[in-house]
């Protein structure tokens, strides 16, 4: 039987135990000496020491329950084997002791320790009266000492609830703020992820643009300025889906915030243009029905086909690459391969943000991505993203990617 820890208790609290325990004490004396009877006030000294060891004893109730219950009890017999009234007030160290008890143990133990000090102290009182088995105050001693372990017991159970509630207001509190950082974590990778996609690829486009620029530039000037044109176009798209991604950081009710359609999968053959016209040859192939994805999975699947084609262009040295799309019932296999160089190397360095990402990409929307070098040269990316029906995605109709060489 387990005894609850007690609280710790401040001088207050002591001094409260230390007055109410001595006006205990002497309402102990009071209802030993009144001989109603006789209607005569007779102190006597026994009773003065049997109610002070009785009462002062309970000073230490809290961190000796049994022991303070057990020398209450003794008390309590030897009151009535010196033949001292028998009222509540005599035996009311009994009676605080089993409230104790029942507040620091449990109901079963309560109900234990009661039952067995009203058995102690009614057997005291036939012992020493043969023939007051059926007086009322025998009879009352059982409810004098049941009415505390009750309410003990309820006392217990109201602190138990309160300290739950409380634990559980805590947890929740601390769970709320760990989940608000989480969000915000989560956040700030998603939008470091968006930011890191858009600068990527069209960075690495104008880039090669402007390459092409400058050869063009010296080799046929007449070609300058559609190539300054591409880089034109390729910055002034960087800067939409950047004023886009900003938008993010906005608070959710700023009107300022701009707004622009999410890129998709409807954005594939721009991109692919994109791509042939800084050297980039990208055959790309479409197998199974075409299925509209929701708005999540298809910007994933868009900026996959865009990472991974960039990292081509940007890493590798080869200049075709194949898009391949494959559309079961519930799959969209997205695999982006090139011809490098013919043996086999090791997986490209670079931040390493780029593979990160797109595995961060396909994970978030329930697919997975791979990333490996083929057998016969090149590298390989392979996205599983999973399709969902025309009214999760929200009706939109499938996208239309035929097989096309660019």
């Amino acid at each position: 039987m387990a005894v609850n820890n007690a609280r710790k208790r401040g001088p207050r609290s002591a001094v409260r135990d230390v007055l109410g325990v001595s006006v205990l004490f002497v309402l102990s004396v009071i209802g030993a000496s009144f001989l109603p009877h006789e209607h005569r006030f007779v102190v006597r000294w026994s009773a003065v020491l049997l109610a002070g060891i009785g009462c002062f004893a309970l000073l230490w109730r809290r961190r000796f329950p049994f022991a303070v219950a057990a020398c209450a009890v003794c008390c309590g017999v030897a009151f009535q084997l010196l033949g001292f009234r028998e009222s509540p007030v005599v035996t009311s160290p009994v009676i605080v002791s089993v409230y104790s008890v029942a507040t620091l143990t449990d109901r079963r133990t309560a109900l234990g320790v009661a039952s067995a000090s009203a058995a102690v102290l009614i057997g005291a009182a036939l012992f020493h009266d043969p023939g007051s088995g059926l007086q009322p105050d025998n009879v009352g001693m059982l409810a004098w000492t049941a009415l505390p372990a009750a309410v003990g017991d309820g006392v217990r159970s109201r602190r138990a609830y309160v300290t739950a509630v409380e634990e559980r207001a805590e947890h929740a509190e601390r769970t709320r703020e760990q989940e608000a950082r989480q969000r915000v974590a989560a956040e700030r990778v998603r939008i470091a992820r968006e930011l890191h996609d858009v600068v990527a690829h069209h960075i690495a486009l104008i880039n090669a643009q402007a390459g092409v620029a400058a050869h063009v530039g010296q080799q046929q000037p007449d070609q300058l300025v559609a190539a300054l044109k591409d880089i034109q176009e390729t910055s002034r798209s960087a800067l939409d889906e950047l004023r886009v991604t900003v938008g993010l950081l906005r608070q959710s009710g700023d009107c300022e915030a701009p707004r622009g359609p999410i890129p998709g999968l409807e954005e594939v053959p721009a991109l692919l243009a994109s791509l042939e016209r800084v050297g980039l040859d990208v055959l790309c192939t479409c197998h199974g029905a075409t299925q509209p994805l929701a708005p999540a999975a298809d910007l994933a699947a868009y900026r996959i086909i865009q990472e991974a084609l960039t990292n081509v262009r940007k890493h590798g040295s080869a200049d075709k690459a194949r898009l391949c799309l494959s559309y079961t019932p519930r799959w969209l296999t997205i695999t982006v391969e090139d011809d490098g160089p013919t043996l086999p190397q090791e997986p490209r360095q670079g931040t390493g943000h780029g593979l990160i990402g797109m595995r961060e990409r396909a994970a978030s929307v329930g697919g997975t991505l791979t990333a490996q070098t083929r057998p016969e040269g090149g590298f390989a990316v392979i996205a599983e993203l999973p399709l969902r029906s025309a009214t999760t995605a929200g009706g939109g109709a499938p996208h239309a990617l035929p097989e096309v060489r660019t």
